[in-house]
């Protein structure tokens, strides 16, 4: 059984009075407090039995602290089978990168999928805070084995921009772009189905 691993998004900030404010100033609507479905609620199901779909709750989501996502991704990886598949969504996808560019991991990876990930160290004029990419890809690229990157055109989130600078960090990564996914919040997502179903 191949074991899938996912690393959700979240927020960060530079600091706690950042943080403070920004809980100050967010508008609520009771839309955003209905539970929000997407294609990782049903991953397990389009992928089916030969495949675990495994989506650990990262520490404090809301204000997201690199070192603490660190050490809980470590304790998770302990657990885990040799030869699992990693795929990281928004601020997951950099925290992926950020770990595997600075730390060698203990176990084999199959592949890296990362999906709309952040490139730098601000997105949609917020802080990426401790999760900003400080040394280059090389070590990245040597242990994910294969990498797929996907983006997606209207993303307000994480600009298309964002793109430019992973090919320049991977170029051998295989990058798809669509034009209408958003920040990929959608319920289906057979690309990525398909793109999991291919590998060895």
């Amino acid at each position: 059984m191949k074991q899938v691993l996912i690393i959700n998004g979240g927020s960060t900030f530079d600091s706690d009075e950042d943080y403070l404010e920004s809980l100050k100033n967010k508008v609520l609507s009771l839309n955003k407090m209905k539970l929000q479905l997407d294609w990782k609620n049903s991953l397990q199901a389009d992928l089916g039995d030969k495949y675990q779909v495994l989506v650990p709750r990262m520490p404090n989501t809301s204000n997201a602290k690199y070192n603490e996502w660190k050490i809980w991704f470590e304790k998770t990886v302990a657990i885990l089978n040799d030869n699992f598949i990693l795929i990281g969504h928004s601020l997951g996808g950099i925290f992926i990168a950020k770990y595997l560019s600075e730390n060698k991991i203990a176990k084999k990876i199959i592949a890296t999928i990362l999906v709309a990930p952040p490139h730098g160290d601000i997105i949609g004029g917020e802080s990426l805070g401790s999760f900003n990419l400080l040394n280059d890809l090389k070590l990245f690229g040597e242990q994910a084995s294969s990498i797929t990157i996907f983006f997606s055109r209207d993303d307000v989130v994480v600009p298309i921009e964002h793109m430019a600078k992973y090919q320049n960090d991977l170029p051998e990564a295989k990058y798809i772009v669509f034009d209408d996914r958003g920040h990929f919040n959608t319920l289906e997502f057979s690309e990525l189905v398909e793109e999991i179903k291919s590998l060895n």
